[in-house]
């Protein structure tokens, strides 16, 4: 990027709600449902039909904005958003425009050095989706109204992000907060999470903002990044030749990495917003949002300072731990089998992880519950059996489900720890192999590990490790001359 310039950033983020039913009537909101059955009359707009409000799309509205530090509005109304696509059978958007449910809140981004930056929430606001177009490779378009009527929050930030990797790590802390909250799955694929980008950029020092172009059909957090740094030098070259931005709506191409014009974008007066006469004002009191607050989990950055304070975990850990609600549950679950902290962190951050991304599966759908795996590293913290033996007890428990124990004593994967035994085991082995003691006795203490190798190959993978290192010692420094 061009150091004369910086970009201005502000996200439009939908995510779609976990709801049931939609918006203003009973129809499901399935995702997998045949194309055109979850609908009723009231979805597809026919005459005469009233819609009813969703209380529980206002419940968790209420939870997204005290999450996100907002004011909620105790009085809010929903609005006609005007304009014709083919998959709106209405023929307008029932949103909220002047009088939105939350608004003026903000998130604290921080990056690697915890330097904490404000991004400003502008609004929350509830509104319905609008139907699917389906483009037919025969040139035909079908019209999927399944999704018309199911709910959605639209959180729109200020234009406080400057990069597109501030953009991305917006974000992601945002699906963890909806994903935490439980009202919404955060699954950018199947379009549940989704985002447009309003892009601009000025030279430093300058306060006036710049012309901004919007980017939609961005999938995933990769693509984020990359369209919004397409279009940042996009924008930089055309001004740098002396040309002139244009304000329009940009589709990704995420198969050519490249943003292509779609249409020009429109501003809030071309929707023609008006209160929508079939609905009443919300009225939240002061109760039942006392009510709802009370609901509210622990959200991520409360859990990753106390997973620091009470588990004494690295930063990094405590990060990896809390990216997941599910995945954090799993490890305070595990730990109340062992109480080895660091060693249950690092087999879920390597081994466990490693499996799910293999598999491409959920934890909640890992087949080693946290019992099985806290009883498997119970096993290693009381010396039972070795670390490197633990892997394949996992790799078996995988494979068979059976517990750990039963697999240790099926396979006779005990550990060695009797000193007698290991003794005369390195006895034999120092008197195999002289000129390697020797060199020991000259200094190359690098050598220890050629012996530690070949006491456990000797014993099959099953002496104690500690045990090996203590006695080997004793019995390599009781052959130096007094």
């Amino acid at each position: 990027m061009n150091q004369k310039y910086e970009a201005v950033i502000g996200l439009e983020v939908h995510a779609q709600l976990s709801t049931i039913t939609k918006l203003f009537c009973g129809c499901s909101t399935s995702f997998d449902a045949q194309p055109n059955t979850n609908v009723c009359p009231i979805c597809l707009g026919h005459p005469g039909v009233l819609p009813v409000l969703n209380k529980k799309v206002v419940e968790f509205a209420i939870k997204l904005g005290t999450a996100l530090n907002c004011g909620v509005n105790h009085k809010s109304i929903f609005a006609r958003k005007n304009y014709f696509y083919p998959d709106l059978p209405k023929g307008f958007q029932t949103s909220q425009y002047e009088l939105p449910i939350c608004g003026y809140g903000f998130m604290i981004l921080k990056d690697d050095g915890e330097v904490e930056k404000k991004i400003g929430i502008t609004r929350i606001h509830m509104e319905e989706d609008a139907g699917k177009s389906i483009h037919d490779q025969s040139g035909f378009t079908f019209i999927d109204v399944n999704r018309c009527g199911v709910p959605l929050l639209e959180i729109v930030s200020e234009p406080d992000l400057r990069s597109a990797s501030d953009a991305a790590v917006y974000l992601i802390k945002l699906r963890q907060i909806v994903q935490y909250l439980d009202i919404c799955d955060g699954n950018m694929e199947e379009g549940s999470f989704r985002c447009d980008a309003n892009v601009s950029v000025r030279l430093k020092g300058e306060e006036k903002l710049g012309t901004k172009t919007e980017i939609k059909n961005m999938n995933s957090f990769r693509n984020v990044e990359k369209a919004i740094n397409f279009e940042i030098e996009r924008q930089i070259e055309i001004l740098e030749d002396g040309g002139l931005i244009t304000q329009q709506t940009l589709l990704w191409n995420a198969d050519k990495n490249e943003a292509a014009p779609m249409r020009s974008k429109e501003e809030a007066h071309d929707y023609r917003y008006f209160p929508e006469p079939d609905l009443m004002p919300v009225v939240i009191n002061k109760n039942w949002e006392a009510e709802i607050r009370k609901l509210l989990p622990e959200l991520p950055e409360a859990k990753r300072e106390r997973f620091i304070k009470q588990y004494n975990l690295p930063l990094y850990d405590a990060d990896i731990l809390t990216q997941s609600k599910a995945i954090s549950e799993y490890f305070e679950n595990t730990i109340q089998f062992t109480f080895d902290y660091k060693l249950v962190s690092n087999w879920i951050m390597g081994d466990v992880l490693k499996i799910l991304n293999e598999r491409k599966i959920s934890i909640s759908d890992f087949s080693i519950g946290p019992q099985s795996l806290g009883n498997l590293l119970e096993l290693i913290s009381t010396g039972q059996i070795s670390g490197k033996i633990a892997k394949d007890v996992f790799m078996e428990m995988l494979l068979t489900k059976k517990e750990a124990e039963v697999i240790v004593k099926e396979k006779n994967l005990l550990q060695i720890s009797d000193v007698t035994k290991l003794e005369n085991i390195i006895t034999d082995i120092l008197q195999r192999n002289n000129s390697q003691v020797k060199q020991y006795l000259n200094g190359e203490d690098k050598v220890v590990g050629f012996f530690v190798g070949q006491i456990m190959k000797e014993t099959k993978g099953k002496a104690n490790p500690k045990t090996v290192n203590e006695l080997l010692k004793q019995k390599l420094n009781s052959k130096r001359p007094n």
